[in-house]
């Protein structure tokens, strides 16, 4: 088992959470993980991404190569373009499909769905309305994750674990709201392949 998987999105939507949460289930499941550093402007509004690996094998190097991505997580539809050129042919694309426009020239939206619209295996959701609907819209990060889960090759209830885990310590009702987060966004992506 391995899956190279890039996140994307922009500085505050959550990155680093969904990273851990994925960290935390991938040690549950007995994976070795390595992280690449989040790159980019990790203050609010500055572009972010990281590398995430896992395998039942040693990694050797944090960082995915071109055309080798199994998957990328995006919290902003932009910002999963940018990261295409890393994602195999048969890889998988989950986005939100409403932007941050953090910067003067954001293309039209009508030109960032027709590139997204041209890939063969994607899941388009909007995590924030969604996040409001079930919990809150500072949720809409772990909806995200929920979204992705299908593709993660990680146990869900692994997942739901690594919430308890990562947001154990916030309180219940945060663990709570998070898990209906994560189930309205895995119900969402299972309801569009």
């Amino acid at each position: 088992m391995k899956i190279d998987i890039i996140l994307s999105g922009v500085g505050g939507q959550g990155i680093l959470s969904i990273a851990a949460v994925i960290g935390e289930a991938a040690l549950k499941e007995g994976l070795y993980m390595k992280q690449a550093e989040v790159h980019g402007m990790s203050q609010r509004g500055g572009d972010v991404q990281s590398n995430l690996r896992l395998s039942d094998k040693p990694i050797a190097s944090d960082l995915i190569a071109l055309g080798q991505a199994d998957l990328i997580i995006s919290l902003e539809p932009m910002e999963s373009l940018r990261y295409l050129p890393f994602l195999k042919k048969d890889g998988w694309l989950v986005t939100n499909s409403q932007p941050f426009i953090n910067i003067p020239n954001y293309p039209e939206m009508e030109k960032v769905e027709a590139e997204l619209n041209k890939l063969p295996h994607k899941v388009v959701l909007d995590v924030e309305a969604i996040a409001k609907e079930v919990a809150t819209s500072r949720a809409a990060n772990i909806v995200m994750l929920g979204a992705a889960a299908p593709f993660l090759k990680i146990d869900f209830e692994k997942i739901e674990e690594g919430i308890r885990s990562i947001f154990g310590r916030k309180g219940e009702e945060v663990v709570e709201m998070n898990l209906k987060a994560l189930k309205a966004g895995y119900d969402v992506a299972q309801s569009m392949q």
